[in-house]
């Protein structure tokens, strides 16, 4: 067992540390939007996305959610956000393409998510856009990654854009300002749970 640290040891520790973040604090001094890019197998993606949602809407920050896969089943997220006022919320997608079967209808889909989403991209009034499981739509080469980097590339200076979706392409991970893989190391869903609601959906 550790030897207890002094009050005094403790306090000289924690004053080195606070002096270097308070200087790396100072040396952020820009101000600008960022990209956001929430990739990797683990849970939790679209729900840290939607924290932000709160955190933004909570500043009376007016956002979009654009979702590229769930629209086909019922979300908790959708049941809270879409109602509030100062959230634009689209849920466009047709489902899974293992549920679908349908390449044309994945396609159309895909589509008219991104031709939603880039109308919010451009409109300076957004503080926050959501592109929900965007990654899926380059895995399943339904939208072009260059357009679609092109257009992220040219948003308004002062806007946030977060992306989710596993797989996220090397070449969005590079234009992105933060990016966050989080890690499957076990789910309840290999155990023979059930998606729970208010969880998983």
């Amino acid at each position: 067992m550790k030897k207890p640290v002094s009050a005094e040891k403790h306090q000289q520790r924690m004053a080195k540390v606070k002096e270097k973040i308070d200087q790396k604090i100072a040396s952020a001094d820009k101000q600008q939007g960022i990209i956001i890019v929430l990739t990797g197998n683990g849970k939790g993606k679209s729900s840290s996305a939607f924290g932000m949602l709160a955190r933004s809407l909570g500043y009376g920050y007016q956002c979009s959610v654009i979702q590229f896969i769930k629209g086909a089943w019922e979300c908790g997220e959708e049941l809270f956000f879409a109602e509030h006022p100062k959230v634009d919320y689209h849920a466009l997608g047709a489902g899974f393409t293992w549920e679908t079967q349908n390449r044309e209808a994945d396609q159309l889909a895909a589509s008219k998510a991104w031709e939603m989403a880039q109308e919010r991209l451009m409109n300076p009034d957004f503080n926050l856009v959501i592109l929900d499981e965007l990654t899926y739509m380059f895995t399943q080469g339904l939208l072009d990654l260059d357009s679609v980097i092109e257009t992220l590339q040219q948003r308004p200076a002062h806007q946030n854009v977060v992306i989710t979706g596993r797989g996220a392409p090397e070449a969005l991970q590079e234009v992105a300002d933060t990016v966050s893989e989080i890690k499957d190391v076990k789910h309840a869903f290999r155990q023979g749970i059930m998606a729970q609601r208010g969880i998983e959906y």
